[in-house]
C-alpha cells in the first residue's frame, strides 16, 4: 500500500467505513449466541397429559393475542386522531403525539418536531454555513487559514499558503487546500473556534501533549475535517427535515446556545483523543476510533439531564482554565 493510499484513507470518504462496529459488537455477539438448555427432560407417564396442557396454553396464549392486537389498532387509531386534533392547536402535546403514533406503527426514526422561531433560525444560519465549500482562492478563506496558522503557532512566522511547513499542523500536503473536500469551510471555522476558545485543550492536541503517544499518529488538522463531516452525519444537518435521535436532541441544544455545534466540535475531539490513548491506536485505527467517538456522544446526547453542550459527561475532558 503507498503513501498515496494511506493518506485517503483519513478523508471523509471513509467516515462510513465499516470497520467501525467491532468496537461495540463483541458484547453485542455474545448475548446473540443460542442459549442451549442443560437439562434432559425424560418422557415419562404423565407426558400425554403435559402435551394437552400445553396445547390449551397455545389456544389461551392466541385468543389474548387476537385481542391484544385488536386493542393495539383501536389504540394507534385513537393517537393518530387525537394527533391530528392537538397538532392544529400548536400545544406541547402536539410534539409528544407523533412519537407515540411512531411508536405504534413500529418505527424506530422519529418524525419532525416543532421548532421555535429561534431554532429555526440558528439552524438556517448553520444549514448556509455547512453549504459554503473551502475555496483557496478566497480572500477570506485564506485569510481564515492564516488566522489559524497564527492561533496555532503564535511564535512562528507564517508560511506561504503553499508550503510543505502546513504538514507540521497535520495537512496531508503543502497546500491544506486540497484537504478539505467534503469538510467544506464549516471544519476551518470549528478549528478556529476551538483554537479560540479552548487554548489550552487546542494546543494540548496540536502538539500530543497528553498520554503516551503511538510513533505513527494521526494528523492534527486532517483529523479535525473529519470530525466536522462526521457530526453533520451523526447530527442529520444535511436533510431537509432533522428526523434523526441525534439531530432533534442537538436541536434542543441548539436553542440553548447558537454555537453549540462549534462546541460539540471541540468536545468530540478532546474525546477521540481520549480515546485514541486509550485504544493504543495507530494511524489505521482512525476510522474505528472517530465512530467509536460518534457512538459514545450519541450515548451521552441522549442523557435525560443534558440540557446544553456543557452538560455533556465528556464536556470535562475541556480543561476548567478554559471555561
Amino acid at each position: 500500500m503507498d503513501s498515496r493510499t494511506l493518506r485517503r484513507r483519513l478523508h471523509h470518504g471513509d467516515v462510513d467505513g465499516g470497520r467501525y462496529d467491532r468496537f461495540e459488537t463483541s458484547r453485542v455477539d455474545s448475548l446473540n449466541e443460542p442459549l442451549l438448555g442443560i437439562r434432559d427432560l425424560d418422557y415419562d407417564r404423565h407426558a400425554e397429559d403435559q402435551l394437552l396442557g400445553d396445547a390449551l396454553d397455545d389456544q389461551r396464549r392466541k385468543e389474548h393475542l387476537h385481542w391484544s392486537l385488536i386493542f393495539s389498532n383501536v389504540l394507534a387509531q385513537w393517537a393518530q386522531w387525537l394527533a391530528t386534533v392537538v397538532l392544529a392547536s400548536g400545544s406541547l402535546f402536539g410534539r409528544i403525539l407523533p412519537f407515540i403514533s411512531g411508536m405504534q406503527n413500529g418505527e424506530n426514526n422519529f418524525q419532525p418536531v416543532i421548532l421555535s422561531s429561534l431554532q429555526k433560525e440558528r439552524l438556517k444560519q448553520l444549514k448556509e454555513r455547512l453549504s459554503i465549500p473551502f475555496d483557496g482562492t478566497s480572500s477570506e478563506h485564506q485569510d481564515a487559514l492564516r488566522q489559524l496558522w497564527r492561533l496555532s503557532y503564535p511564535d512562528r512566522p507564517l508560511p506561504a499558503l503553499k508550503s510543505e511547513v502546513w504538514k507540521d499542523m497535520g495537512w496531508q500536503g503543502s497546500d491544506p487546500s486540497t484537504d478539505f473536500r467534503g469538510g467544506g469551510f464549516i471544519s476551518l471555522e470549528n478549528l478556529i473556534f476551538f483554537a479560540e476558545t479552548y487554548p489550552d485543550s487546542y494546543q494540548s492536541l496540536l502538539h500530543k501533549i497528553d498520554g503516551n503517544r503511538s510513533d505513527w499518529e494521526y494528523p492534527f488538522a486532517v483529523a479535525g475535517i473529519n470530525i466536522s463531516f462526521m457530526l453533520v452525519q451523526m447530527l442529520d444537518l444535511q436533510s431537509g427535515n432533522v428526523s434523526s435521535k441525534a439531530g432533534q436532541q442537538f436541536l434542543e441544544l441548539l436553542a440553548e446556545d447558537g454555537m453549540a455545534f462549534d462546541k460539540i466540535f471541540c468536545v468530540a475531539f478532546k474525546l477521540l483523543d481520549a480515546q485514541w490513548l486509550a485504544k493504543r491506536a495507530s494511524y489505521m485505527e482512525f476510522n474505528d476510533v472517530l465512530k467509536s467517538t460518534q457512538l459514545q456522544l450519541e450515548r451521552e446526547m441522549a442523557l435525560e439531564d443534558v440540557l446544553s453542550v456543557q452538560d455533556l459527561p465528556a464536556f470535562n475532558l475541556l480543561r476548567s482554565r478554559n471555561w
